[in-house]
């Protein structure tokens, strides 16, 4: 991530303090004055000055209360701090000191806008007036012109951040595929995403059934010794009705797909995966075209969803994983059955710590999923599945699959598929490059923590998903 630690250390403060009022019950009469409890002043700590610190804890405040950072809600489960975005000071095309303030002034003479004047010691841009196009920079002998560009801006793959008049950060809905790529790129914690702590805590506290459903990504991100098992042990402590692991949905997922990708293939007809909210999003927001390509099977968070629904028809489920679009799938998907809510681990954590949990030790023993649920994490993941299964069914045809991961890998391949020549049948689209297990909100993606991933998952049985499948049909 490229965030800076201090930044993320008081997002999470914020929530973990909200956890804890909501579950002692002073939300109403304590929440206002957090702000002030955490930056008591009169110096600030990181900001020009403690008055702009406690309005950002404020908006970061809404933001786990579930509501927008500010009057300008346009929906979105991210939203712009704006008065943390108007900290940043970087906006597009500078004039450096190698500038010679020619007399050619070729820049000047190319800006249709007015925006170049002659200064005292050099060129100078009125970012008022700039309309960003570039033509100073190439005008200019020196190359004294540069472009720089937000770093949230930068980490958008649709392109879908513009600033307005002031230079605040908006977020284009027309565009936006709530990847939540832009959050941790942002070095002064501008953009930010609403969460479901308070309406868990509370459904927690009405002894209501509540489940929990973890991301197959999780298993190694934690340690060499925090298995699945620890995570159970966790929730229930915290008090969950139970945790059961969303390798169990991919299994489901997988005989679903793997029909549709056989009937397809009968048919001459091209696919894509659904499993991932980002990749359908950028599909349906940006190469409409091919939008009845994407695969009908919905995703293992729906599929764990409605199993758990189907046995205990009072319950509330809660998937909690690496993703910010999942939370855009509960919102903006309203698919029967599907999650109700949709933490990040960050989330979960606040939960822990203001339940005095933590997540220790435990035996790996255990297991609700193939270990190809298990690795519907790992980019290949969905497609290598799907074939495993088909396989398994004795379909022995040899199918046309090509599995891409990352916003580059993803556009090349639906570029293919719109024009229609792409020299492939299925395509299986993770946006994170390498897959789940990356997420914008991953706890360790390091060498060493997929190291340990491998381990955890190579000391599960393994079971065919055909058997697991079998399984559940026996617990009905």
């Amino acid at each position: 991530m490229n965030a800076d630690h201090k930044i993320i250390a008081i997002r999470h403060r914020i929530i973990a303090e909200v956890a804890k009022m909501a579950f002692e019950g002073t939300l109403e009469e304590e929440l206002d004055l957090l702000p002030e409890r955490m930056w008591p002043g009169p110096l600030p700590t990181h900001r020009c000055c403690v008055y702009r610190e406690r309005e950002i804890t404020r908006q970061r405040i809404r933001l786990t209360l579930g509501k927008a950072s500010d009057h300008r809600d346009n929906g979105n489960i991210i939203q712009v701090i704006d008065p943390a975005c108007a900290d940043c000071p970087v906006s597009g095309y500078l004039v450096a000191d190698t500038c010679q303030s020619c007399v050619g002034k070729s820049c000047l003479s190319s800006c249709k806008f007015g925006a170049i004047t002659a200064g005292k010691h050099h060129t100078e841009i009125d970012r008022f007036k700039c309309k960003e196009c570039g033509q100073c920079a190439k005008a200019c002998p020196y190359k004294a012109i540069v472009h720089i560009q937000r770093p949230c801006k930068s980490a958008c793959p649709v392109d879908a951040l513009t600033y307005d008049e002031f230079g605040l950060a908006l977020i284009d809905e027309e565009k936006c595929i709530r990847c939540g790529h832009c959050i941790h790129s942002c070095p002064f914690g501008a953009i930010g995403t609403r969460n479901h702590i308070v309406p868990v805590i509370e459904a927690i506290k009405s002894n209501k059934h509540v489940y929990a459903m973890l991301a197959p990504a999780t298993e190694g991100q934690f340690g060499p010794d925090i298995t699945m098992a620890s995570w159970k042990k966790a929730a229930k402590e915290v008090g969950f009705t139970d945790l059961i692991e969303v390798g169990l949905g991919a299994d489901l997922t997988t005989a679903s797909e793997a029909q549709e990708w056989r009937e397809a293939f009968e048919k001459g007809e091209k696919k894509t995966t659904s499993c991932c909210p980002a990749f359908v999003n950028m599909i349906k927001k940006h190469y409409p075209e091919i939008a009845d390509m994407v695969s009908n099977t919905v995703s293992p968070m729906c599929q764990l969803s409605r199993l758990i629904k189907a046995r205990d028809p009072e319950a509330i489920t809660v998937f909690i994983g690496p993703c910010i679009a999942k939370k855009s799938e509960v919102i903006d998907h309203k698919i029967e059955g599907n999650a109700d809510y949709a933490l990040i681990y960050s989330e979960f954590e606040a939960l822990m710590k203001a339940k005095d949990v933590k997540l220790t030790p435990v035996e790996n023993n255990y297991q609700e999923s193939s270990v190809f649920g298990k690795r519907f994490a790992n980019a290949g993941g969905v497609a290598k599945s799907c074939l495993a299964y088909l396989k398994e069914e004795g379909f022995d045809e040899e199918l046309s699959v090509h599995s891409v991961s990352g916003a580059e890998e993803l556009k090349t391949a639906l570029k293919e598929l719109q024009k229609g020549d792409a020299p492939f049948q299925f395509v299986e689209g993770m946006f994170c490059k390498g897959g789940c297990f990356f997420g914008p909100s991953s706890f360790d993606t390091s060498a060493k923590a997929k190291r340990n991933r491998d381990l955890l998952i190579e000391s599960a049985d393994q079971r065919t998903i055909h058997e697991n499948l079998l399984k559940i049909e026996e617990q009905k």
